[in-house]
C-alpha cells in the first residue's frame, strides 16, 4: 500500500460524497479523520478505510 495521503477530491469520489460535504462533516466532526498539510487537508486511506468500516458496524 502506498503511504501517500488522499485529497479531499479523492476521499469524495472514493465515498461518493462531494467536497462541501467533507467539509460540512468536519465542521461538525462526524466524518474521516483529516489532518491539514500547509493549507490544505489530507485524509490516510487506511483511516478513512476505518471510518466507512465503523459506520457499517454501527
Amino acid at each position: 500500500m502506498s503511504d501517500r495521503l488522499w485529497s479531499a477530491e479523492e476521499v469524495a469520489d472514493f465515498l461518493g460524497v462531494t467536497v462541501e460535504t467533507l467539509y460540512h462533516w468536519r465542521k461538525r466532526r462526524s466524518g474521516p479523520p483529516a489532518a491539514r498539510v500547509g493549507r490544505h487537508l489530507r485524509y490516510n486511506p487506511t483511516k478513512v478505510r476505518a471510518w466507512v468500516d465503523q459506520r457499517e458496524a454501527a
